[in-house]
């Protein structure tokens, strides 16, 4: 089983795809304070949670959702149109990095930010799709506390992939940016999306006996000892909304 679609199962019971609750993802883009017509742009937008709230907060605005895996995409697609917002939308199947149509009121990338290399490129590359003095959403992982050596090779991670929340704010503000609000994800909010991750394709793994359901078994449980005996209480995540201003 390839592992996207391994990441789509998982997120099948919490499709924000990020450490946050649904009434916080409404808190932070009630926050942006969009103006009449607001275009929105999510570059990495998953199954498209957060650009299917922000145009439900908006009767007006249009947004262009972007992911290279067309499972989230379809997902994204039949959520729009049970909400009855497919007419404000338009799905992009292309790397986030290739795509360029014009210039957005708010550009958001949470979790992803993998797609251009870490937090300062990301932040930069967003500034080329907004608008003069627009918004950028940015969801990024940061040091809650120093990793120990375990934990860096457990995830995979160098010392520097991240910096501690006051370096994190900063990183982002480098690009040219003035941070206008915040959140940092609370343990419980972190605990509920891994427990929904593993939850989800341990409960698929139940359904689907065979290889690939052995597979999803073995990715959840890795996964599983991963966050409880490495990074749970020491990787925080926070979401950034940035203003540009250069």
């Amino acid at each position: 089983m390839e592992r996207h679609l391994i990441s789509h199962i998982a997120h099948t019971d919490h499709p924000i795809a990020a450490p946050v609750s649904g009434q916080t993802v409404t808190r932070i883009l009630r926050r942006a304070k969009l103006g009449a017509q607001p275009r929105i742009l999510d570059l990495g937008c998953g199954h498209g949670v957060w650009t299917l709230r922000a145009l439900a907060m908006h009767e007006d605005a249009t947004a262009d959702a972007v992911d290279v895996h067309r499972e989230g995409l379809e997902s994204c697609r039949i959520m729009a149109e049970r909400q009855g917002l497919d007419h404000q939308l338009t799905l992009h199947h292309t790397p986030a990095a290739d795509y360029k149509n014009g210039l957005y009121d708010l550009v958001m990338c949470v979790g992803a930010t993998h797609a251009y290399g870490g937090l300062v490129e990301t932040a930069n590359a967003l500034k080329e799709h907004l608008k003069p003095g627009g918004l950028a959403l940015i969801g990024e992982g940061f040091w809650e506390v120093p990793p120990n050596a375990e934990t860096l090779i457990t995830l995979g991670a160098e010392p520097g992939e991240y910096a501690d929340l006051a370096g994190t704010v900063e990183r982002a503000e480098s690009a040219g940016y003035a941070t206008v609000y915040a959140y940092t994800s609370e343990l419980s909010e972190w605990d509920d999306y891994e427990w929904s991750w593993t939850g989800s394709l341990l409960r698929w793994a139940v359904d689907h006996p065979g290889p690939d359901g052995d597979t999803a078994r073995a990715a959840a449980l890795a996964h599983r000892d991963m966050w409880l005996n490495g990074y749970r209480g020491v990787l925080g995540f926070v979401t950034l909304l940035l203003k540009r201003t250069s």
